[in-house]
């Protein structure tokens, strides 16, 4: 049986270009940070704090505990190290188990194949010792192990997660073009919104990014919406850890906000379906939705807020010429109509972006999918200060 208080090694997984994001999620919520890299950040704590975490991260992908880390010269060599585990204290020999492998070695052309090795290095030691042992798949539905293996070091650990922590849960329309929950509570979190002033989403699509700034608004975490974790099928799993958790969880929700969240879009599809996705997330009579097309978007007075923008990127043929009004249209209702307000334009083409016609303050880099983007910032001043994006600077 494992201990769950014990402290070990987590490595939290995360999209590409996420980690600061992460790092800043991990910081509100008290942990020490041991390292910052480009698709995870890595701390010491429990299993117990990889339950916490699994049910209050926003951005993650994965939380994982080390089991052991070795050093590793060819794949001849990988069934010895993992049979001599202690595999008897994770699971039971009637469980089941999956294996998932981040591999890059000379010794390996199929990663599939280490798999296979870990999952038979596994079930061996089950048979020789109890003369049973546990099924295995890919499906990652109960206990899930992963390995990491880069030139001669290698590290397998308990995925915590099973599913990925990148979908929250509630989102049962996705939309034709969805942004993945993570993203846009990432894209949030490094816009600088205060989550205490009017938040606008005209083309809200599925309404993701409205949804995630209400959840954020009413401290509700992605922990409310999930039951099934795979860190439940690790042996010495306390069921009553993770119902105290789940009670906090609730106790946390804050009051209605008293500012208005608003999202709107010119397809009533899309606003039903947006309606639909905050029902699931609780949050539905918090947001204001509006069939209308951006322009017409309510823009409540305030000294500040945030406004935000997702439109499409304009990846088939011929659709970025059509693209290029909508984008200078923005520019100029961010300018005429939300002054004192942050405007932000998530897209995933650098050139429709200088279309904008005002210069951004900040460009922040993501990835939407394999798709290079960047969230826009800019400071929508009052008066005098509007500054007109005249000579586009270099990508960054």
């Amino acid at each position: 049986m494992k201990d769950f208080t014990k402290e070990g090694k987590i490595v939290i997984t995360c999209y590409d270009r996420n980690a600061p994001f992460l790092e800043a999620e991990l910081e509100a919520l008290d942990f020490k940070i041991d390292g910052v890299f480009r698709t995870h950040v890595a701390l010491r704590g429990s299993l117990n704090d990889c339950i916490f975490l699994n049910m209050h991260l926003r951005t993650a992908s994965h939380v994982l505990y080390e089991i052991h880390s070795f050093s590793l010269d060819h794949i001849k060599d990988l069934y010895k190290v993992i049979n001599e585990l202690p595999w008897e204290e994770y699971i039971e020999t009637d469980g089941y188990f999956s294996v998932i492998s981040n591999v890059k070695h000379e010794t390996v052309d199929n990663p599939l194949f280490v798999n296979v090795k870990i999952k038979d290095a596994i079930a061996d030691r089950f048979r020789d010792k109890f003369g049973e042992r546990p099924d295995s798949g890919s499906d990652l539905n109960e206990a899930v192990f992963q390995f990491f293996w880069k030139g001669d070091q290698a590290s397998i650990y308990i995925n915590t997660s099973g599913d990925t922590l990148i979908k929250h849960g509630y989102r049962k329309i996705p939309g034709s073009a969805p942004m993945m929950e993570s993203l846009a509570a990432a894209s949030l979190i490094a816009s600088g919104w205060d989550q205490n002033s009017p938040f606008v989403n005209p083309m809200c699509g599925s309404g993701t990014v409205a949804i995630e700034a209400t959840l954020m608004a009413t401290n509700r975490y992605p922990g409310l919406f999930r039951d099934d974790y795979a860190f439940m099928y690790i042996n010495g799993y306390d069921a009553g850890v993770y119902y105290s958790l789940k009670k906090d969880l609730e106790a946390k929700i804050k009051p209605s906000p008293d500012f208005p969240i608003i999202a709107s879009d010119i397809s009533e599809r899309a606003i039903n379906a947006s309606k639909a996705n905050a029902r699931q997330a609780g949050v539905a009579e918090y947001i204001q939705f509006e069939v209308c097309d951006f322009r017409e978007a309510t823009i409540p007075e305030a000294d500040k807020g945030a406004v935000f923008f997702n439109p499409e990127y304009g990846e088939r043929l011929g659709e970025e010429d059509e693209l290029e009004l909508t984008y200078r249209e923005i520019g100029d209702f961010m300018k005429k109509s939300c002054a004192g307000y942050t405007g932000l334009v998530f897209t995933g083409n650098l050139d429709l972006g200088k279309r904008i016609g005002l210069k951004p303050k900040r460009r922040i880099p993501f990835y939407n999918g394999t798709i290079d983007c960047r969230l826009l910032v800019f400071e929508l001043y009052k008066g005098s200060k509007t500054v007109s994006y005249k000579s586009p600077e270099k990508n960054s």
